[in-house]
């Protein structure tokens, strides 16, 4: 007779808690060595004896899951369509699938056990997550970025959100296909990058920043020496021979140990690069970034959180300001001078995702930018230029 998901479920609790009790005498097993234990384990126990050998399977691996990975949400990070996973609590789970968002019917048994899936999942892998670090970050082995908040920062429960990396390499010819951008345009960003234009690419979380940014330094020359300089690494640049890559360290326990943003582009100065590439500029380092762009380091690409390509640049006007002691108008007159071109990336309620501005950076007039848009896309369907082709010609021309 099969027993029902209640009874089951009440036996992997007791199976973990007796796995649990083993590994004490273990030192850092490995995965191979925790499966075995698990083994023996079920082939002892007399509540699995009327199990069949498919159930005992899938019972060991739902408590592989619960003590190595993430239990009951394991099978969506097996998806490969789904491309984020989103877990408010343990009842309320959600996934992003071909840009929209679905409510599953997972759940865990109660906060508590969500509690230490997670911080099990992340002690794992030396990634503090307990009340005195209730915030932590965590790069998978796969590319695949997780978050998680603990309460009492969340007070419905742990918080957990995992973007999952695809391995699928976007080629332009694809993203032109795919409407997320016209082929004029993207012929004049490739000759932008060619010819060594600085690029600064905006837009909303998860509006496809990174993956139009690997598309671009594909058409970066492979004799170049390239720096990335990433919070959590997730460029894959591609031909590139002399390529250097840095990904920041949080700090440990006692709070020392931290290499940031903008201690790594200090670096980079002194790696003598071509190019430096910055992941994401989201706070003081932009200062760093905009004395980088300003003193030889033409060609260099970066992302950003912004609304548009002027609030993008305002917004790193601010944040230049929290990491320097140039005044205001100093600070203006180096980003208009260090940038070239801006674009803005959104995605719609659809979920498509599509390039919607690109403009050239022009000098800075008293205390405001000035922008010349190149080519716009109102209504999701292509960029259409708005400018003349002796303008485009003129912006890509090589500014040694």
């Amino acid at each position: 007779m099969k027993r029902s998901a209640f009874d089951t479920s009440e036996i992997k609790e007791k199976l973990v808690y007796y796995v649990l009790s083993v590994l004490r005498n273990e030192t850092d097993p490995t995965d191979d060595r925790l499966k075995e234990i698990i083994s023996e384990v079920i082939g002892i126990d007399q509540s699995t004896r009327e199990l069949s050998l498919e159930d005992k399977r899938e019972l060991a691996q739902s408590v592989f899951n619960s003590l190595r990975r993430l239990d009951v949400i394991e099978p969506l990070m097996e998806d490969p369509a789904i491309t984020e996973i989103m877990v408010n609590g343990p009842d309320r789970i959600f996934y992003e699938k071909g840009g929209r968002l679905y409510k599953t019917d997972i759940k865990f048994k109660d906060a508590e056990s969500l509690k230490t899936v997670i911080s099990s999942f992340f002690a794992n892998r030396n990634r503090p997550l307990n009340e005195a670090n209730p915030i932590s970050d965590l790069r998978l082995p796969d590319g695949s970025r997780a978050n998680c908040v603990l309460p009492p920062v969340a007070p419905d429960g742990p918080i957990v959100t995992i973007r999952k990396f695809t391995g699928i390499s976007h080629d332009i010819v694809t993203l032109i296909r795919q409407g997320f951008i016209s082929e004029e345009a993207a012929r004049f960003l490739c000759e932008c990058v060619k010819n060594k234009k600085t690029v600064f690419l905006c837009g909303g979380t998860g509006s496809g920043k990174t993956t139009f940014l690997n598309t671009l330094s594909g058409f970066i020359p492979p004799d170049e020496r390239v720096v990335t300089i990433e919070d959590s690494a997730e460029l894959n640049l591609q031909g590139i021979d002399n390529l250097v890559r840095m990904e920041a360290r949080l700090p440990g326990p006692d709070g020392s140990g931290e290499v940031n943003i903008g201690m790594m582009i200090r670096a980079a100065l002194r790696m003598r690069p071509d190019r430096i590439i910055v992941g994401e500029v989201r706070g003081s380092e932009s200062a760093d970034m905009m004395h980088a762009l300003n003193t030889g380091h033409r060609g260099s690409l970066s992302t950003g959180h912004a609304n548009s390509c002027l609030e993008m640049l305002e917004r790193l006007t601010g944040m230049c300001m929290a990491g320097s002691q140039l005044p205001f108008d100093a600070i203006m007159t180096q980003l208009s001078m260090g940038i070239d071109i801006m674009i803005h990336i959104t995605r719609n309620r659809d979920g498509k995702r599509y390039v919607d501005e690109i403009c050239s950076v022009l000098p800075s007039r008293g205390k405001e930018f000035s922008l010349k848009k190149l080519f716009i896309n109102e209504g999701g369907e292509d960029c259409e230029r708005v400018c003349s082709i002796e303008d485009l010609q003129q912006t890509c021309a090589y500014k040694g």
